[in-house]
């Protein structure tokens, strides 16, 4: 049968005890929280900031290198442009300082050599139409 007795001893005076140590506790740490909380806040953006800050200066350090590497293929171009045309100059030199048609017509067939077997070329004549349209105006009727 049921027995009305416990091994428990609930007794008032066993209960205060731990309960008030226990709102003690909680009491301790939400003024601990009050305090600290703000400080936490402040010390945390403060890090966000020296972080933000380390970022933009990296960056900018990117920039000024992208910068100067601009720079330097720059002068690079420009020394290459100057060599071409110390080539060009030299080679108007040896030439007498005169470029003839026949040597124009030279270079022309010279460049030719790149291009591919697909390539259509139009060769103009005394009327500048190409010789492929050339007999177009004969046919057409009057």
């Amino acid at each position: 049968m049921y027995n009305n007795q416990s091994n428990f001893n609930i007794e008032p005076r066993n209960i205060i005890k731990p309960l008030a140590w226990a709102v003690a506790c909680i009491a301790v740490l939400v003024i601990a929280m009050a305090f600290i909380r703000p400080w936490y806040n402040v010390w945390s953006q403060e890090m966000e900031g020296k972080a933000e800050f380390a970022k933009a200066e990296q960056n900018r350090k990117i920039k000024i290198e992208e910068a100067r590497a601009n720079l330097e293929a720059e002068k690079l171009n420009a020394q290459a442009e100057i060599e071409r045309a110390k080539g060009a100059a030299e080679a108007i030199r040896i030439e007498n300082g005169s470029i003839t048609p026949t040597y124009i017509q030279y270079l022309w067939v010279r460049q030719q050599s790149d291009l591919s077997d697909k390539t259509v070329i139009y060769v103009p004549t005394e009327t500048n139409l190409p010789i492929l349209e050339s007999t177009r105006a004969l046919s057409i009727p009057k």
